[in-house]
């Protein structure tokens, strides 16, 4: 009984185990979701944006009250000696020095001060300038995101890809062992030539070859989608998508009639940060000729004994505070902050005109998005029809060839004309997806 019993719980726990084991599924948008929340990349682009945020309260910190406190214990190992003239003391003979050591061998001072900053005009620009760093740590992770929402898309259909391939080579294969075994039974009885059969050998010989690489293609897509995906490479998973019906989800020709809208571009709202950073410079680099004012209030403790007594009732302590007002006034620095200034003004008018180079780089970069993408769409549907005629075709081949009236060389063009058109109708299919990709992330569609 006790056997039974453990025999049964061995198998519950094995069952759990491979139940944990089971491969994550995904659609694309299922993928695309996945990558956005776990893709290393997306992930450190996150802590970035967080990095920014502390950033730009240590930038606000620096402006609001500082304390800080230091307490102090000295020990004099031997007491510092001074001469004072010896007339000074009952006695003391005129022209001689009495050596006088002061205060006490031990003293304890402990400060407490407040540093307020008043006014700087370097300030006030970093405030300014931490919102902006915060901004452009989050453009880069909406830069990120589209990123590798167009890699996930990408990964995804290689796969895709690859495993329509393989299904197609597989079929290829099995009709020209089909061929060459009844080819081989017709030269054996004499009524067809040797060559018919070497021309299928070499034939079946490359598609088992394209065959291999495919598979070998499968599972480094697979690899390609796991690290995209932000997953251990070596997890299985399962795509629920495939290539023929993502192509025809891809398609809208709404899409390319789309209008631009220059603000929502990323590249277009980091080359605006940019000038802006630019432009806090140059304030940055004025405000150093403004003055600066800043005041501080400490408190003071200080005790004193020739025995260390800090820590007892009867020790004696003397306290001191102190307030002031400092303000610094810049004068004279030789022209250096003319030149900064001139030179941060130079800064800004470049960045100015990159944003005017990247606002027509965005307009053009839409138009041939737009131009691919459309053209992708017509090749996709004439890679459709041009596979419909190469079957027809390669059938039409293979009839005449079993019945006598056609040659092996115009079957094996006819088939070699059939697995290219396969390979580019496939290809085609691709492409329909990746360039709607592109042409999304101009448009700044697909992340929210």
């Amino acid at each position: 009984m006790k056997k039974l019993n453990l025999f049964f719980w061995v198998v519950c726990i094995a069952t759990v185990g491979f139940a944990q084991e089971d491969p994550l599924s995904f659609t694309l948008n299922d993928a695309i979701k996945y990558a956005l929340e776990n893709n290393y990349t997306v992930v450190n682009a996150e802590r970035d944006i967080v990095a920014a945020k502390k950033q730009k309260w240590e930038t606000t910190a620096t402006g609001l009250p500082q304390i800080s406190a230091t307490i102090e214990y000295q020990n004099w190992l031997k007491q510092q000696v001074s001469l004072i003239p010896a007339e000074f003391f009952p006695g003391g003979i005129e022209g001689e020095f009495a050596e006088v050591a002061f205060g006490t061998k031990q003293n304890v001072n402990a400060t407490a001060t407040l540093n307020q900053l008043l006014f700087d005009g370097s300030y006030l620009v970093g405030l300014q300038s931490a919102k902006v760093f915060l901004e452009i740590s989050k453009n880069a992770k909406l830069k990120t995101e589209q990123e590798v929402r167009k890699a996930v898309i990408d990964a995804y259909g290689n796969v895709l890809l690859a495993q329509e391939s393989i299904e197609i080579l597989e079929k290829n294969k099995t009709t020209l062992i089909k061929n060459l075994n009844e080819t081989q039974k017709i030269y054996e009885n004499g009524l067809e030539e040797e060559e018919s059969v070497e021309q299928l050998q070499i034939t079946l010989s490359s598609v088992q070859s394209n065959l291999k690489n495919a598979i070998r293609l499968k599972d480094i897509s697979y690899k390609m989608l796991n690290i995209t995906l932000g997953i251990d490479i070596d997890k299985k998973i399962d795509l629920k998508d495939d290539l023929i019906s993502l192509t025809g989800q891809n398609i809208d020709f709404g899409l390319i009639a789309a209008p631009l809208n220059l603000e929502d571009n990323i590249d277009f709202k980091i080359a605006k940060n940019n000038e802006r950073s630019q432009e806090l410079l140059l304030k940055y680099e004025k405000s150093k000729a403004l003055p600066s004012l800043s005041a501080f209030i400490n408190g003071n403790y200080i005790g004193n004994s020739n025995s260390f007594n800090f820590l007892k009732s009867e020790q004696q302590w003397f306290g001191s505070s102190l307030f002031g007002v400092s303000l610094n006034v810049p004068i004279f620095s030789s022209l250096g902050r003319t030149a900064k200034t001139q030179r941060a003004k130079i800064n800004f008018e470049i960045a100015k005109t990159e944003l005017t180079q990247t606002e027509q780089q965005i307009k053009l970069q839409t138009a041939n998005a737009k131009s691919n993408y459309q053209f992708a769409i017509e090749q996709y549907l004439t890679a459709k029809k041009n596979l419909e005629l190469a079957e027809r075709i390669e059938k039409k081949n293979q009839t005449k060839f079993f019945e006598g009236v056609g040659s092996s060389f115009e079957l094996r063009q006819a088939q070699t004309q059939l697995y290219s058109t396969q390979q580019e109708y496939l290809q085609t299919m691709l492409n329909v997806i990746n360039k709607k990709a592109e042409l999304e992330t101009v448009l700044n569609r697909g992340i929210n």
